[in-house]
C-alpha cells in the first residue's frame, strides 16, 4: 500500500500580499498538523483576482519564479514539514507573462514550473491582458509521495488537459482554481464545474483535488480601469474525488476551510489497470483532435 494524504485549502483573499501568504501559511501548517503530505492552494492566492479589471501597473505584480514572494515562502515551509505543495503565481520571463505553478517537492526543491495552457478572456475573467498561453505543455512530477499532474482553473474544462497528464503517468490530478459568478449568463457554473472535473477523474480512473477561493471581490471605478465598476462572487465549493468521480470531501461555498483525505495509490492503480481504459486506447483514431 502505498497512502498518501492530501489537502485543499479554500480560503478568501485579500488585496495584501503580506496577508494572504500568512493566512496560506497558518492554513497550510494546520493540514500538515493532520497528517497531510500534498497541500493545494487556491489560484493566484497571493492577492485578489486581479483579472477582473484592466490596469497595466498590474503587469508589475509578475515576478520570475526565484523572486515570487509566495514560492519562496513555501520553499522553506515545504522542507520544513516534509510535505509537497504546488504554488500558483503570477509569472515573469523576460518580457513574457503567465499564469504558472511552481511544484515544490518535500525536501523545498522546485521540480519545475506548469504554465497555464488555456486562457479565458470574458466578462471580468479578463486573464489574456495579463497572461500569454503557457508554452511548457502539459506536465507531471515525481514527488516524494506519488506522481502529480497540475492544471490550471479554466484548463479543468479541457478534458485534453486530463487526459495528457495521466498518459504521461500522474496518479492524482490538482487544480488550483478562481472562479465564481458568472456577470452576464445568468446561470450558477458551479455544479457544471464539478461535473467536468468528476468525468475527468472517471474517464482517467484518478482522483481529482480543486481548491477554489470564496468571497465577494469588488472593483471600484477608477480613471486606470475606465471607471468601470464590477463584482465577482467566488463560490469556493473545493472538491476531492476518489478515481470514479464520486465526491469525497467537499466544501461550502462561503467558509474557509480544509479539505483532507488519504488515498492508496497502489489499490487506485490497480483499478486503473483492471478497467482497461488506457490499454484499449486508440490515439491512432483521434486525429482530428
Amino acid at each position: 500500500m502505498r497512502k498518501i494524504t492530501i489537502a485543499a485549502i479554500q480560503m478568501q483573499c485579500s488585496t495584501s500580499v503580506e496577508e494572504n501568504i500568512k493566512k496560506a501559511d497558518k492554513m497550510v501548517r494546520d493540514a500538515a498538523s493532520k497528517g497531510a503530505n500534498i497541500i493545494l492552494l487556491p489560484e493566484l492566492f497571493e492577492r485578489q483576482y486581479f483579472c477582473q479589471e484592466r490596469r497595466y501597473e498590474y503587469y508589475d505584480f509578475a515576478k520570475p519564479v526565484e523572486e515570487n514572494d509566495a514560492v519562496k515562502h513555501f520553499v522553506k515551509v515545504a522542507a520544513e514539514l516534509n510535505i509537497v505543495i504546488p504554488v500558483s503565481f503570477y509569472e515573469k520571463d523576460g518580457n513574457v507573462l503567465y499564469n504558472s505553478v511552481a511544484v515544490i517537492d518535500a525536501d523545498g526543491t522546485i521540480l519545475g514550473v506548469y504554465r497555464k495552457t488555456h486562457i479565458p478572456d470574458d466578462h471580468f475573467y479578463q486573464e489574456k491582458f495579463y497572461f500569454t498561453p503557457g508554452n511548457t505543455g502539459f506536465k507531471v512530477w515525481k514527488t516524494k509521495y506519488g506522481t502529480i499532474g497540475v492544471g490550471i482553473c479554466w484548463d479543468q474544462w479541457f478534458p485534453e488537459t486530463a487526459r495528457s497528464m495521466a498518459v504521461q503517468g500522474a496518479e492524482i490530478l490538482f487544480y488550483p482554481t478562481a472562479i465564481g459568478s458568472e456577470p452576464i449568463i445568468e446561470c450558477d457554473s458551479m455544479p457544471h464545474w464539478r461535473r467536468c472535473m468528476q468525468g475527468h477523474a472517471g474517464s482517467n480512473l484518478m482522483p481529482v483535488i480543486a481548491a477554489n477561493r470564496i468571497g465577494l471581490e469588488e472593483v471600484k471605478p477608477c480613471k486606470e480601469n475606465a471607471m468601470q465598476s464590477s463584482s465577482l462572487n467566488f463560490y469556493g465549493s473545493s472538491f476531492m474525488t476518489d478515481e470514479t468521480g464520486e465526491i469525497l470531501e467537499d466544501a461550502s461555498r462561503d467558509t474557509e476551510e480544509i479539505l483532507i483525505h488519504t488515498y492508496d495509490l497502489d489499490e487506485i492503480a490497480n483499478n486503473r489497470l483492471s478497467w482497461g481504459i488506457f490499454r484499449d486506447r486508440r490515439p491512432e483514431c483521434y486525429g482530428d483532435i
